[in-house]
């Protein structure tokens, strides 16, 4: 089963938006991306704008290229600009403020009511929902009900984790949670800290069909350049 490549280029714009000029241009990453073999984009058009700008969101919608992962909170501004762009898919996730990047998934103990009502007028336009989701079992029946039909699994714990032990730990715990969704009728996807020395792993122990990265692939394109860093992180998933 081959695994797809959403490249997330938030950091580009973050890159840019040091200077607050118009370089790197998320939009020019997004084109490298495709071209070295990127099935679909990722951008997270935040409330406060702290990287990714509407015109941004616009121009990445114009071409018409690869899959559009709109990342957003679940706000009435949001769901506007979801329901005017109209993505392939877009994917709920949690915002906080003072965070430095998305810290955790979606809290369904508490929001799951909202996150229906909003994921109900997503697909009523025909949008596809994606729930930004910790790796937790608890997970599986409160989003099996919410009208999503895609969970991204947090790999961020999975990522930080240090020594066999741990990295086996949350490895298990990834298993447990993606087979429960694809269980539970869920297609089960995954991202966040996702590198070309962790994926092999990741993939090896469940069959994801599409990974969501961002940071590393652009951390390493500013020494190598998108279309290697795109192409080095493709290499990786195809050989695991």
């Amino acid at each position: 089963m081959s695994c797809d490549l959403s490249v997330n280029v938030d950091h580009v714009a973050t890159l840019r938006q040091a200077r607050g000029g118009v370089e790197p241009d998320p939009v020019a990453a997004a084109v490298l991306a495709l071209d070295a073999g990127a099935s679909g984009i990722t951008i997270h058009l935040r409330e406060d704008r702290r990287h990714v700008q509407d015109d941004d969101l616009t121009r990445m919608r114009a071409l018409g290229r690869g899959d559009l992962n709109f990342e957003m909170a679940l706000t009435e501004e949001m769901i506007g600009i979801a329901l005017r762009i109209h993505p392939e898919r877009a994917t709920l996730v949690p915002e906080r403020r003072a965070e430095l990047t998305t810290e955790g998934g979606l809290d369904l103990r508490r929001h799951r009511d909202a996150v229906r009502r909003g994921a109900a007028r997503l697909v009523e336009a025909g949008i596809p929902v994606s729930l930004f989701l910790d790796p937790e079992e608890e997970m599986v029946a409160l989003a099996a009900d919410t009208g999503a039909t895609i969970v991204e699994i947090h790999t961020g714990a999975y990522s930080n984790a240090k020594g066999a032990a741990s990295i086996e730990a949350e490895l298990a715990r990834i298993e447990r949670a993606a087979r429960g969704f694809r269980d539970a009728g869920l297609a089960p996807h995954a991202g966040h800290g996702l590198t070309t020395s962790n994926v092999g792993a990741l993939l090896r122990r469940f069959p994801f069909t599409e990974l969501s990265i961002g940071h590393h692939i652009v951390s390493r394109a500013v020494l190598a350049g998108m279309t290697a860093a795109v192409r080095e992180m493709l290499a990786a998933i195809r050989a695991s």
